[in-house]
């Protein structure tokens, strides 16, 4: 994120910290050799949480960032965040491949 205000910072950090917090719960049942059952249903939640954290950002981004560079014909910010995405969800795409 640039260094506009974001109006959820606040929730992303809340987020963070208790995916952190879960995280370390994870490891303490791994370092305990917890069932394995019990392990991957912990780590869904955290993955869960990342996830969570990710739409937070991204809707904090498109109306911030986004939108005050849209207003100043700022097209970088729309690049950066379509690479951003897609390696987000693991794909490569390239500028000019449109679906067509």
């Amino acid at each position: 994120m640039s260094n506009l205000d974001h109006p959820q910072s606040k929730q992303v950090i809340n987020r963070l910290s208790r995916a952190i917090g879960h995280l370390a719960s994870v490891k303490k049942m791994a370092e305990e050799g917890r069932n394995c059952s019990d392990l991957l249903i912990q780590i869904s939640a955290v993955i869960a949480a990342l996830n969570g954290v990710s739409k937070v950002v991204l809707e904090d981004h498109i109306n911030s960032c986004v939108v005050e560079a849209a207003k100043e014909g700022d097209k970088r910010v729309i690049d950066d965040l379509i690479g951003a995405i897609n390696q987000y969800i693991g794909i490569n795409v390239k500028k000019n491949d449109g679906i067509h």
